[in-house]
């Protein structure tokens, strides 16, 4: 005896579509809708039970409503060249109106009782028309940002040209504070010597005149040091100020 026609409306009707990349879990829907007076019993299987997670994979669907299930891929290695074998199958039965179980059911129903609709697997990968409008579109977010990357870039260069000629103004200071550094320590290392044969003198022949002297080179040689340190500070303000310029 011919089994019964299927009461299920099913969509899709004959084919699960599966959209790539399968590096991740993959879920197509499956709408099982009941257009008739009577509760329907259904079953979800697949010729590839390890590849698939079905939610619901069985249940009761009531007269005049619908449920969707998922069908979850699980990630695997894409082969193009390899065609798809994999094939799901619905299966149902109208409930009784007295039922109580539903896996008694399925046990005790007649193979002409039982309805079953079958749909087959596709994988498709994301078109290359796709792929291209993305790298369009990058390439469109890079130019953008090259633009206001040199835009951004020109006052800078132009600044820097200002700074250049201030740092050479500087150099040039700096280039005479050395040699004027330089000469106050020469000149200094000369009063040292100088008051030192003065010392050795005054200290054979002491006098007021000679103190009196000494005093002075004292307050010559400290005023000497002073301005050698002040020149010196004034040295390393203006080397900083060089480096962060420069910097």
């Amino acid at each position: 005896m011919a089994r019964a026609e299927q009461v299920l409306v099913l969509e899709p009707p004959q084919e699960l579509k599966f959209r790539g990349p399968f590096k991740d879990v993959v879920t197509a829907t499956l709408k099982l809708t009941n257009p008739s007076d009577r509760n329907v019993c259904f079953k979800v299987k697949t010729t590839a039970p390890r590849r698939y997670c079905v939610r619901p994979n069985s249940g009761i669907i009531d007269a005049g409503t619908s449920i969707n299930v998922s069908v979850m891929l699980q990630p695997f290695e894409y082969d193009p060249n390899e065609k798809s074998k994999h094939k799901f199958m619905v299966q149902s039965i109208l409930a009784p109106r007295d039922m109580t179980d539903m896996e008694g059911v399925w046990k005790e129903a007649r193979p002409e009782e039982l309805m079953d609709s079958k749909l087959r697997c596709t994988f498709e990968m994301p078109l290359e028309n796709d792929k291209a409008h993305e790298s369009e579109s990058n390439k469109t977010v890079s130019s953008s940002t090259s633009v206001k990357t040199e835009h951004h870039v020109a006052p800078k260069s132009s600044s820097a040209s200002l700074d250049d000629g201030e740092v050479k103004k500087i150099m040039e200071e700096c280039k005479q504070l050395q040699m004027e550094v330089q000469r106050l320590r020469e000149e200094n290392k000369q009063i040292r010597e100088d008051d030192g044969l003065r010392k050795r003198k005054l200290t054979t022949v002491p006098s007021p005149h000679s103190k009196n002297m000494a005093n002075s080179m004292m307050t010559r040689e400290e005023g000497l040091s002073t301005r050698v340190l002040a020149l010196c500070l004034l040295f390393f303000v203006i080397g900083a100020i060089i480096g962060k310029l420069v910097l």
